[in-house]
């Protein structure tokens, strides 16, 4: 193929050297090519490893691991009892890997099988009350070993809290009773869709709690067992509560104390809080559709700031776009984006 392409070239009037040094070859190496036959010369030895087992030792193996003295073991077990009564066979490794050529390395116990639970869909909010996420979290009781439950709704577009409230116990029944009060609270109408995404609890997978959601032509969405990951934007909020400095050092006396406190910290938190990933706007100013508006006027000044002092700048202003979707669980392409994005 070099050949022709470099005759193609000087037949249309292209030096041969400069040709060559395209293709990362010389003219000595080109002129040695067009004088062979180019046949691949080299030798080759198709070579057995002096240490391989032949088929009757593999076989004597497989016939071992399927006896009915050993069949319900791994070859971890069945290497040292055979070596107790005086057998070498192979070692553990070599156990392993014939078995594997044989796809008879599975469990050899009465357990189940381990469930491969696969990742929760990607969800993506461009606009309020698309996608919400909720959870429940502990408080701690003023009796020890005690605790009250606060069952939390956020929006994640907007992080605005959408809905709360603090129980005594967990229930799939009052989690249903909060999901009917925050989306009439939100204005949300009938025949909207709106997606609700929690993890495996039971308050979260109760039938009360499903058969709310089927009423309410809510969309039920929910993590993999055990996986907190997968509901990150409860658990981020969870952590900015029990985080923040007014968060109380010492047990709450009763629920109404525990209400009172949640009641001031979701105001401040919707209202106040300017949020690191919505570029310090707050909640509030996000879902209602005011963060566009600001972050333009935040970017005016920082040009007009530039522009009385060019030299303190040594390159554009601070970036004041506004989000314009979030990803709940993204794919391993979107992450993979945001990765390089920062490391740019």
């Amino acid at each position: 193929m070099a050949i022709s392409l470099i005759d193609e070239a000087v037949s249309q009037g292209a030096r041969q050297v400069p040709a060559c040094s395209i293709l990362g070859i010389s003219v000595r190496t080109l002129q040695r090519w067009n004088n062979s036959d180019l046949e691949d010369k080299r030798k080759t030895v198709d070579r057995t490893p002096g240490n391989s087992l032949t088929e009757e030792e593999k076989q004597q193996i497989l016939e071992t691991c399927n006896s009915e003295k050993y069949r319900s073991q791994s070859p971890k077990q069945i290497v040292p009892a055979l070596a107790d009564d005086g057998v070498y066979l192979a070692s553990e490794s070599t156990f392993y890997r014939i078995l594997r050529e044989k796809d008879q390395v599975h469990s050899r116990g009465r357990m189940a099988k381990p469930v491969q639970h696969r990742k929760p869909e990607e969800l993506i909010a461009d606009r309020p009350n698309q996608v919400w996420s909720w959870d429940i979290t502990y408080l701690a009781a003023g009796i020890r070993g005690t605790f009250f439950y606060l069952y939390l709704f956020m929006d994640i577009y907007s992080r605005k809290i959408t809905g709360w409230e603090v129980y005594e116990y967990e229930s799939a029944e009052l989690a249903a009773d909060l999901l009917r009060k925050s989306r009439l609270s939100e204005n949300i109408p009938v025949g909207q869709e709106l997606i609700v995404h929690s993890d495996n609890g039971g308050p979260m997978k109760g039938a009360s709690m499903l058969a709310t959601m089927q009423k309410l032509g809510v969309v039920p969405s929910f993590s993999r067992p055990a996986v907190s990951n997968d509901n990150s934007f409860s658990e981020s909020l969870f952590r900015t509560m029990k985080y923040t400095p007014a968060y109380p050092d010492r047990p709450f006396e009763s629920i109404t104390v525990a209400r009172e406190w949640v009641k001031i910290f979701v105001r401040w938190y919707n209202g106040t809080h300017r949020h690191s990933g919505l570029k310090y706007v707050t909640p509030e100013q996000r879902h209602r559709g005011q963060d566009t508006a600001l972050l333009e006027a935040r970017s005016r000044l920082y040009l007009k700031a530039r522009e009385r002092h060019p030299e303190r700048w040594s390159g554009d202003i601070r970036n004041w776009k506004p989000v314009a979707t979030v990803t709940l669980n993204p794919s391993a392409t979107e992450t993979k984006k945001e990765v390089i994005k920062k490391a740019a």
